[in-house]
């Protein structure tokens, strides 16, 4: 079994899931994982496939031709990882330019390594004042856990955070 991962962007419309849906059921596909998102008009995603091997090519072909869709497709290859946990965090604090830059060079200066992000901007309930929000996975050795979360509660006096493990 193979396992292929799908970006796709394109602007926005109805019947997009449903199309790439269809493709990958018709190659006998599993959708496995995904993350799909409309932004600024635009339709953007990420997919985990699991494709046999006779159907792996095939299936690419499909979905490199859908019109108005542009799919980056790689064949996932197998990895080893060293042994470490996972991390969730959720991280709040004053929206500024950079702080995704920030929380990013802290874990990867403190060895982790950053899994999955998803992040919002939202009012302060009294002040209005625009606050960033984000959910993060992180994968780091367990002996680095305290080192880490010290690291990012450095970055400013405003950053929250809250281990959600």
């Amino acid at each position: 079994m193979n396992h292929i991962v799908i970006s796709c962007i394109g602007p926005d419309k109805t019947g997009i899931v449903d199309t790439l849906s269809k493709i990958i059921n018709e190659h006998q596909g599993n959708w496995q994982v995904s993350s799909l998102h409309h932004l600024s008009d635009f339709f953007a995603g990420v997919i985990e496939v699991a494709v046999d091997e006779t159907n792996t090519q095939s299936l690419i072909t499909a979905l490199s031709h859908i019109e108005g869709l542009k799919c980056q497709i790689e064949l996932a290859t197998k990895h080893t990882d060293k042994a470490s946990t996972n991390l969730a965090l959720e991280l709040t604090a004053n929206d500024r330019a950079g702080i995704v830059q920030e929380i990013a060079s802290v874990i990867n200066h403190q060895g982790g390594n950053l899994i999955k992000l998803v992040s919002s901007r939202s009012s302060a309930a009294h002040t209005g004042q625009l606050m960033f929000n984000a959910k993060v996975q992180i994968a780091v050795n367990e002996t680095d856990v305290d080192k880490l979360i010290g690291a990012l509660e450095h970055i400013a006096d405003d950053l929250m955070v809250d281990i959600t493990r």
